[in-house]
């Protein structure tokens, strides 16, 4: 007869469920790659991938292997949102309960596939939209998109007489996928994964259309070691220029709030995308002024500068997300750091 004490050690010498196996080639440090990892251990097997071309495409999938281990499909840069569409309608004629996901960069969907993105989320699918947000093209040679963020040095947008760096601010993907009335929008980052574990979950219980953005930092196109994405991505947060927050029906519905605020150079002085902000140069300076100045109007907006303790605050997952998980059959493998311009990589 097993008992609750029985059942219990049973669990924990059950292998978590990876639906992204080790030995795929991407870079050392990659925020995607455990961004991946934790979205599909989070929503378990019984699901269906559409995966637009991207980092995340080429590392796990150079041929002929895989590093997949749930359906999956090879879509478009542009279509990821309109092959999910379809996959989830053909389920749904066969009766089938399996959840569709979607999965895109920055630029499948804050830019070339963002015309399929809308039309899913507007006909009402049954799919849980992904973006992995690394903020440039970062396969096709870092160049910007959308949402790179203000003054960030791509191979597009170079600092120089002219400018320092890239003009535009990032766009409010979010705001906008929110604006289609879908049930259930947010944004997460990999320095948080219980947050990201429990959004996943969640979303994959609503019967509609969801979305959700995850920050990713790109070691290579950001310029930071390896070592550094979780304390670089964590910082992106206390500084409050990435606001953690949730979404349902167009209104803002969560927050995480801040218990300690960073200043942005804090966040700014480990990458090299950001150098040139802190050369002896007025315009530096100015551009870190406003850089400031957008940090403080996310933390006024969303209201998320928290007191001295709460439960859900960024320090409080912080703790939570450093507990030990018991594992069995942990195996580690080499990554495969690529150096296409090592003085970029030089902090």
């Amino acid at each position: 007869m097993m008992t609750e004490s029985t059942i219990s050690d049973l669990r924990k010498k059950q292998p978590r469920f990876r639906g992204l196996e080790s030995g795929h080639r991407a870079c050392l440090g990659c925020g995607e790659a455990l961004a991946a990892r934790l979205v599909t251990e989070s929503a378990g097997p019984d699901v269906m991938v559409a995966n637009a071309t991207g980092c995340l495409e080429i590392f796990t999938t150079p041929w002929p292997e895989s590093a997949w281990r749930i359906p999956w499909v090879h879509s478009l840069f542009e279509n990821a949102g309109a092959v999910a569409a379809g996959m989830e309608a053909a389920l749904k004629a066969q009766g089938k309960s399996t959840k569709v996901l979607a999965f895109g960069g920055d630029g499948g969907t804050f830019d070339i596939g963002f015309q399929a993105l809308s039309g899913m989320l507007e006909r009402g699918h049954n799919v849980l939209y992904v973006c992995f947000d690394n903020e440039a093209y970062m396969n096709t040679g870092i160049q910007r998109s959308s949402s790179t963020p203000h003054a960030a040095m791509t191979t597009t947008s170079p600092p120089g007489k002219e400018r320092m760096g890239k003009r535009h601010l990032k766009k409010d993907i979010v705001s906008i996928v929110a604006a289609h009335h879908i049930p259930y929008a947010a944004t997460a980052s990999v320095a948080y994964p219980s947050d990201i574990r429990k959004k996943v979950r969640r979303a994959m219980g609503i019967d509609g259309p969801t979305f959700l953005q995850i920050h990713c930092p790109c070691p290579l196109g950001w310029g930071h070691e390896g070592d550094q994405s979780i304390a670089v991505a964590r910082l992106a947060v206390q500084t409050g220029l990435y606001p953690i927050i949730e979404l349902e029906r167009g209104g803002l519905a969560n927050v995480m709030p801040l218990r300690h605020i960073q200043p942005v150079k804090s966040y700014l002085k480990l990458q090299q995308r950001f150098r040139h902000l802190f050369a002896d140069d007025l315009r530096a300076k100015e551009e870190l002024e406003h850089i400031q100045a957008i940090a403080d109007h996310n933390i006024e907006i969303y209201g998320i500068k928290g007191g001295e303790k709460d439960a859900f605050d960024s320090e409080a997952f912080v703790r939570l997300d450093d507990k030990p998980i018991q594992r069995r059959n942990q195996v580690r493998h080499p990554a495969f750091l690529i150096i296409q311009d090592q003085a970029l990589l030089q902090v």
